[in-house]
């Protein structure tokens, strides 16, 4: 039997399907598949989430137990130092930085979670009394193609601070002083607390001194930064949100990223919309172009306005 070439005239060819198709039919997705694909990735970034909560609250249990353990050793025995209360203070401060970092990592996370129960699931549950976000679909996938902390350094030392590590530095400055005003008894005056305050070749003034110096600063740094919002996380309400410009992470993200820049302004545009309006704007495919709801007429009633005055005219025309 002879062969069979592939170049036989008789032969038929079956197109590849999957080439037939344009990309902008393959990248379109029906609303099943959709909501599929959003649930999915909303689960994940809870879970991101979840974990870098818990690195938080690892951080937090460090601080708190080397400062338990430190109390306890320091007023345990009259001969034991003081000086170990400053030390482990300067241990929590490392911990306090170490925190606000992870912070603003899991800012990263939770602002997308926040994205999308406001702009999708919000929008979801009440259609009628929540008002259609228009740019959180844009804001995420710009998000993902180049991640950005959504918070500042301050910010994040800030909040850490005010909420868990200002009373344990009030805890062990307290703690330095009952430690060296009591043991191994009462001090008579100041100059007697000072004098046992002294850390080997250290005068006990510029022991106080640094000391106090040190907890102002804190004290000062955790009110001087309570006015600053730029979280966008589960810690602030939705009234308070808002789509804020991000700060990038690293300079090879943005280098990495193959947006093309007319997106990402139209993005920007968009979200520079949403912080300065409060009502519904519906965006056209122009992006200068902008058409306020109350303005634009209903396409239903306009198609049967249209249809009764084209009929009317025909029926002029044939009487007449």
């Amino acid at each position: 039997m002879r062969p069979v070439s592939s170049s036989s005239p008789h032969e038929t060819v079956a197109p590849d399907r999957q080439s037939s198709q344009s990309p902008d039919v393959m990248s379109k997705l029906s609303p099943a598949e959709f909501n599929t694909a959003m649930v999915h990735f909303y689960r994940g970034e809870v879970q991101r989430s979840n974990v870098w909560r818990t690195r938080l609250d690892t951080t937090t249990y460090w601080a708190v137990f080397t400062s338990a353990a430190t109390l306890s050793f320091a007023f345990s025995s009259a001969n034991n130092p003081h000086f170990l209360i400053p030390i482990n203070s300067i241990l929590v401060a490392i911990f306090l930085v170490m925190e606000a970092r992870r912070y603003r990592y899991y800012e990263i996370w939770a602002s997308r979670v926040r994205v999308i129960e406001t702009g999708y699931f919000a929008h979801m549950l009440a259609p009628e009394s929540v008002p259609r976000d228009q740019g959180w679909a844009s804001h995420l996938a710009s998000d993902l193609l180049t991640p950005h902390f959504t918070i500042s350094e301050k910010e994040a030392i800030g909040r850490r601070l005010r909420r868990n590590y200002i009373w344990i530095f009030m805890l062990l400055a307290l703690s330095w002083n009952l430690k060296v005003y009591m043991y191994p008894a009462p001090a008579a005056n100041f100059d007697e607390f000072l004098q046992r305050a002294t850390v080997g070749l250290v005068p006990g003034w510029i022991v106080f001194i640094v000391g106090f110096v040190f907890n102002a600063t804190l004290f000062i740094f955790a009110v001087s930064t309570i006015r600053l919002r730029e979280a966008t996380g589960e810690v602030l309400p939705r009234h308070e949100f808002s789509l804020h410009p991000l700060q990038r992470v690293t300079s090879w993200t943005r280098a990495a990223s193959s947006v093309p820049r007319a997106t990402v302004r139209r993005a920007k545009r968009a979200r520079q919309r949403l912080r300065g309006s409060t009502t519904k704007i519906d965006i056209t495919q122009t992006p200068d172009r902008r058409i306020h709801i109350s303005e634009a007429p209903d396409r239903k009633t306009g198609v049967r306005g249209q249809g009764s005055g084209v009929g009317k005219e025909d029926r002029d025309f044939q009487n007449g």
